[in-house]
């Protein structure tokens, strides 16, 4: 089986620090507890979804290879359905920022049980880390990667400390900054021309509405070159 560059990626994060019990939240086609378990890695893995139709897909991938005594698959909304030290690393990856925050949110009983959390949302970047950081969890390392033109961060959190972000920090990653990531150098520079092309297109449009848009654009024009400043 070969992963994407995004899964493996998920599945390095997670090889790097488990101990050995890791549960994979929205697992879809179970490919990450897959990977880890043929490692041998994992000595138990969960792969959960809300959704029967995903879990079946799991089910029958890890009846493929042969892992049913290795990797148990349970339908459960985030981590509900987790219980007490039955994981020491909970992946949560391929959903949007909100729904990440949800998933944090409902299992509060298990925040200074697991050790770590390799999170990868897909938007909303910004408010996670905000959330992050409100919470008591520090972001210990990220990644950044393009994968069929779409960009994907990866992080591997844990409880802990982090200051404050600032705008742009929250929108593209403290440490992705100062490590000067070059996937997001390009991102940066990717969003910049896009943001300066359509405030161009609005140049002479006086409605209230072309008016807000345009003082948006300017804004995030000048949080992305402090966060170029930032890497130089």
């Amino acid at each position: 089986m070969r992963l994407s560059d995004r899964l493996e990626r998920i599945a390095a994060k997670a090889a790097e620090v488990t101990e050995g019990y890791v549960a994979d939240v929205g697992t879809d086609h179970g490919y990450v507890p897959i990977e880890l378990a043929q490692r041998g890695i994992i000595s138990h893995g969960l792969a959960m979804d809300v959704r029967k139709g995903p879990l079946e897909r799991a089910k029958e991938h890890i009846r493929q290879y042969g892992l049913e005594d290795v990797i148990g698959t349970r339908l459960s909304d985030g981590i509900c359905q987790l219980q007490d030290h039955e994981a020491d690393t909970v992946i949560v990856a391929g959903m949007g920022g909100e729904l990440v925050i949800h998933i944090l949110e409902e299992g509060r009983r298990f925040w200074d049980q697991i050790g770590h959390w390799i999170l990868s949302p897909q938007s909303e970047l910004d408010k996670v880390r905000d959330y992050l950081v409100e919470q008591g969890f520090a972001i210990e390392r990220e990644t950044m990667l393009k994968e069929e033109g779409k960009y994907y961060v990866v992080m591997d959190v844990v409880r802990g400390q982090m200051e404050s972000l600032k705008p742009w920090e929250s929108l593209y990653g403290p440490l992705l900054l100062t490590e000067k990531n070059p996937v997001l150098a390009e991102l940066l520079q990717k969003e910049k021309i896009l943001c300066e092309s359509i405030l161009k297109g609005l140049a002479g449009q006086e409605s209230e509405s072309a008016g807000k848009r345009a003082e948006e654009l300017r804004k995030q024009i000048r949080w992305i070159e402090e966060a170029q400043h930032e890497m130089q």
